[in-house]
């Protein structure tokens, strides 16, 4: 038995997105079975069966680096801190 990740996507804009997994003996029953249990109501018209172990996972430490971007997302405030406190040095 292997397992398989279930992703469905509906219409032809949307993403794919991760609905569940399952567990089958073979790659055909592992497309009937996600058929049979993530698209009984028309809840995609798309579907990905991927077994768990051809999934590509990177290390833990491989995203580090792009942890502590602060300047990518932020309110403001930092901005705001600096020009107050080069305010505060000129005075």
């Amino acid at each position: 038995m292997h397992v398989y990740e279930v992703f469905i996507k509906k219409d032809g804009r949307d993403e794919f997105r991760h609905v569940g997994a399952l567990e089958a003996a073979t790659d055909e029953l592992a497309v009937v079975l996600a058929r049979e249990g993530y698209l009984r109501r028309a809840e995609g018209d798309r579907v990905w069966v991927v077994r768990r172990d051809h999934v590509v996972v990177a290390d833990d430490d491989f995203v580090d680096p792009n942890a502590d971007k602060p300047h990518r997302h932020h309110d403001g405030a930092a901005v705001a801190d600096r020009r107050r406190a080069s305010r505060q040095s000129q005075q």
